[in-house]
């Protein structure tokens, strides 16, 4: 496993000015300067636990939510149900487990996906702010998490239409944590659980409509 311990990018970690993007690429671009080209999970989990589970989400969750993103999404979908789940029952610090710690991704590949990610939800910088604080406590966390779960599970479908809009709900909602923005947790919740719903809806209408017309 790489590790990734830099002061110098631990300081930059905790720079209150630093977007949660930034936080992000910091990490992956200290692994790529000691000359790796493959982080773990488990790594990554281990330099984000500043932030805990947002930074740790949103990163996992960006890859599903951007279009022509190809593989990354495929490693990562179920460590965001595993951790929304952690999340849903209480526990403060990300764990994963070990066969999923050792899954590894391309940084290159991944970093730019961040950059994508800042570019299509750079608007959250300006947006975003501490409001209905309760949103973000301890307590909601357990509800926000385990409404979470939904979006990411959509996530793990192999089917059309069921990763992007989840996804970025996720993302929305990580941001929200992270920046303890009770607005946009609802806003992101909202997104992620009104498009399951919609494919729940759907599916079967969609279905009975496939019948009838190459039934006859």
């Amino acid at each position: 496993m790489t590790a990734i311990s830099s002061p110098a990018e631990t300081a930059q970690l905790e720079t209150d000015s630093a977007t949660a993007f930034d936080r992000i690429d910091a990490v992956l671009a200290e692994a790529q300067t000691s000359g790796a080209e493959r982080l773990e999970l488990g790594a990554l989990a281990q330099a984000l636990k500043e932030r805990a589970f947002g930074l740790m989400v949103l990163a996992l969750a960006l890859p599903c939510c951007l279009p022509f993103v190809y593989l990354i999404p495929q490693i990562v979908a179920l460590p965001i149900l595993v951790l929304t789940g952690q999340m849903a029952s209480g526990r403060h610090v990300p764990w994963l487990p070990a066969k999923l710690t050792t899954r590894d991704f391309d940084i290159a590949a991944m970093r730019t996906v961040v950059a994508r990610g800042k570019k299509w939800f750079g608007w959250t910088e300006h947006f975003s702010k501490p409001r209905l604080l309760a949103l973000s406590g301890p307590r909601a966390t357990r509800v926000v998490g385990a409404l979470m779960m939904i979006p990411a599970a959509s996530i793990l479908v192999p089917l059309p239409s069921t990763n992007t809009v989840p996804g970025i709900g996720v993302t929305i909602t990580s941001i929200g944590l992270i920046e303890r923005d009770g607005l946009m947790i609802l806003l992101g919740l909202f997104i992620g659980l009104a498009w399951v719903a919609f494919l729940l809806v759907s599916a079967p209408l969609l279905a009975v409509w496939a019948l009838g017309f190459f039934g006859g």
